[in-house]
Formats: structure tokens, sequence, C-alpha cells
């Protein structure tokens, strides 16, 4: 082996070596910090499929089809204010995106958040609990954060948008760019809820002692 060879295996050798002495001294830090990490990069994916579904709705008429539902009380201006609020019509013309933004944000959560969900109960928790009643309450959570997610959203939305779209006068790019913001409040409100979710739900159960084989 070369000497470059042999200065990245020691170099290896010690990353790894000062990672498992982090994990032997601070083994919850050490867990975070892995959830964090994976969060981050799905938090990436999400960047990438979020302007790939809205750009692929947009072209059908499920833009121009109003989704409001779930009145909770009313706005400042005394108009009804919904949990999901995906007004009819194109963001770029004053509307809310319709039900193809609804259906762009939530498969692009459902696909990054499966992801996270085999990632993190192997990587970051280990589980070897079942996984189906893990994914039962991984699902409940799911339901019950994209319903706070979808309420706070109705908060957000129209500020972002307008800021970066009207405000800055960055058109088109002003619409990317407030979906990036979008996508990283989301994720910020998942991140928070999610791990200690994790920590009750990803459990590691001792194994059953191998029974000794019969002598015949």
């Amino acid at each position: 082996m070369s000497k470059e060879g042999v200065k990245q295996t020691n170099l290896f050798s010690g990353v790894i070596g000062f990672w498992n002495r982090i994990k032997e001294k601070h083994p919850n830090s050490a867990q975070f910090f892995v959830f964090f990490m994976l969060s981050n990069g799905v938090t990436v994916l999400q960047f990438v499929l979020m302007p790939l579904f809205r750009s692929i709705f947009a072209q059908t008429a499920l833009v121009s089809t109003n989704f409001q539902i779930w009145q909770v009380g009313t706005n400042t201006d005394g108009s009804p204010y919904y949990i999901f609020d995906f007004q009819a019509g194109a963001i770029a013309d004053g509307g809310g995106g319709g039900l193809a933004f609804f259906l762009a944000v939530q498969l692009t959560i459902a696909i990054a958040q499966i992801i996270n969900f085999f990632a993190q109960r192997s990587i970051t928790f280990k589980s070897n609990s079942s996984i189906w009643r893990a994914a039962f309450w991984y699902f409940v959570a799911y339901v019950i954060i994209t319903i706070i997610a979808a309420a706070a959203l109705g908060l957000y939305q129209t500020p972002v948008y307008g800021f970066f779209m009207d405000t800055l006068g960055w058109g088109s790019f002003g619409e990317t760019t407030a979906d990036v913001v979008t996508m990283i409040i989301n994720s910020a409100i998942s991140f928070w809820v999610f791990f200690p979710i994790f920590k009750i739900i990803f459990k590691q159960v001792p194994e059953d002692p191998k029974k000794p084989a019969k002598v015949v």
C-alpha cells in the first residue's frame, strides 16, 4: 500500500475511533447528531421533489380545483380560516395553488417521511422492536403533524410567497424560493416533534436467548 493509502487508512481509523468514543461517552448526543444529519438529508430530498411535483401538477386542471376544508374560526379580515387552505388558482395569479399544490406538498412529505422512517429506525435508533407497531404509531404521528403543519401553513404561506414574488419582484424564481422556505419550516416542525416520538416507538428489545440444542 502506498504512503498516501496508509495515511487515508489511518485517518479513517482515527475518525471511526473518535466517533466510537463519542458514542460511548455521550450516547444520547451521538444519537441526536445522527438523527440531525439524516433529517437534513431528507430535507434536501424534499427540496428536489417539491418543485418537481409542483411542475407536474401545474400542468393539470387540479390547479383550478378548490381545496379548503376544516374551518376553524376566521382570519383578521373576517374570512374563514381553514386548516387545509388551498384556494383555486395559481399562486402567481393570487390563488392558493388549489388541489395541485396540496398534492405536491403532501406527496413530497409522504415520500420523505417513508424514507426517514426506515433510515432512522435502522441507522439512528437501531431498533429491533415490531416494525408494524412502530409504523402504526409513526403514521398516527404523521397525520397529527401534517394537520398541525397545514394549520401553520395558512399563517405564513401568503406572506412568504408575497414577499419573494411581489415585494422582491422575483416572480417565478421567488415562487421556487418560497417553496424552499415552506419545506424548511415544515421540516423544522417535523424535526423537533419526531425525535421524542422516535425515542418512544423505536425500541431496542432484548433478543430471546437461543435454546440449547438437544442432545440425542
